[in-house]
């Protein structure tokens, strides 16, 4: 009797060890970020005579596959599904907030997409990207060239796309917090043969550029931008912050910022102008960062956009 009871015991251990292996299992996975992988689209303008559609798919079916279990045996992730209606969700056929709105639903903290683009026989490109759905800022974005159109090129680029994607911040929650920034109002550097010349509409344009930057930059979810609306300092006021050897780094520091940024449109002619920022630590001065656009044309409704590139080409796309 007493052999029984304890085969009986050890036996129903056996099958209960499975069990709570797999309840350990699920509650790790239940606080990893959850990751909503889309399916991948294909564009092939390589020109070649022969249909290769049929292969195509299936080559990129593989992938998908492939890429997703390969992500998902990083542990970095927990994958969900997103789910579109009345379309499965496609990237290129579905609204970007559509995507998004979906991946949400399914528990999603990272939204990620991507295409494959033939461009020749030889010579493929990848892209990915991944979008943190609470702050809407971009965490990834990768173009992989590869060559050749066999199942072994495709499976290639899959592993360094997971790898890509693993080793990625997003999949980290250790990610740095968001640098404290001061973006004081753009200024008015006018070295044109009309400097003397008032005009109104300058400072309205100088409004917008300003606003332009300060979305992008917190956009990028790479800084928290610190509100300036409450400096009193003579340069502040008299927008001169590019004229008094750095000053704004104190006044960014009594804001509790830890940087500061300031630009300045430098108008050449009427129809030539450059943008410059510079950052400084507001703790100690030091100039951290100061770029400038090369000459550009383009009367005041244009340094908006000169600014813009200026700041997703230098300032941003460094720091990805």
């Amino acid at each position: 009797m007493h052999r029984t009871v304890v085969s009986t015991l050890a036996l129903s251990a056996l099958f209960l060890m499975p069990s709570l292996d797999r309840a350990r299992a699920d509650t790790s996975s239940a606080t990893l970020p959850g990751l909503a992988l889309l399916d991948f689209n294909y564009v092939d303008t390589s020109g070649e005579t022969r249909d290769q559609t049929a292969e195509h798919q299936k080559q990129l079916d593989a992938f998908m596959l492939a890429l997703r279990q390969d992500v998902a045996a990083s542990q970095k992730y927990r994958m969900v599904t997103a789910t579109c209606r009345p379309i499965p969700c496609e990237v290129g056929q579905s609204a970007l907030t559509e995507l998004q709105d979906a991946a949400r639903q399914a528990g999603a903290k990272i939204l990620m997409m991507g295409g494959v683009h033939k461009m020749s026989t030889l010579i493929q490109n990848a892209r990915v990207m991944a979008v943190d759905l609470e702050t809407n800022a971009v965490v990834l974005d990768k173009l992989v060239t590869f060559r050749g159109d066999t199942d072994e090129a495709w499976k290639r680029a899959e592993t360094f796309i997971a790898q890509q994607i693993t080793a990625s911040p997003a999949s980290s929650d250790s990610r740095p917090a968001p640098i404290k920034l001061a973006v004081f109002d753009f200024e008015l550097e006018d070295t044109s043969a009309g400097a003397s010349l008032t005009n109104a509409a300058d400072a309205v344009q100088l409004g917008l550029v300003t606003t332009e930057v300060r979305k992008l930059i917190e956009q990028s979810g790479r800084y928290r931008l610190v509100d300036v609306s409450s400096a009193d300092a003579e340069a502040v006021k008299a927008h001169a912050l590019g004229k008094c050897d750095g000053c704004d780094a104190a006044v960014a520091s009594k804001l509790d910022a830890e940087q500061s940024l300031i630009g300045i449109v430098t108008r050449i002619s009427r129809m030539e102008y450059q943008v410059t920022y510079r950052i400084r630590d507001a703790r100690t001065g030091a100039v951290i960062a100061t770029e400038q656009t090369g000459l550009r044309m383009g009367a005041d409704y244009s340094w908006t956009r000169g600014a813009a590139a200026l700041i997703k080409a230098r300032l941003l796309k460094e720091q990805e």
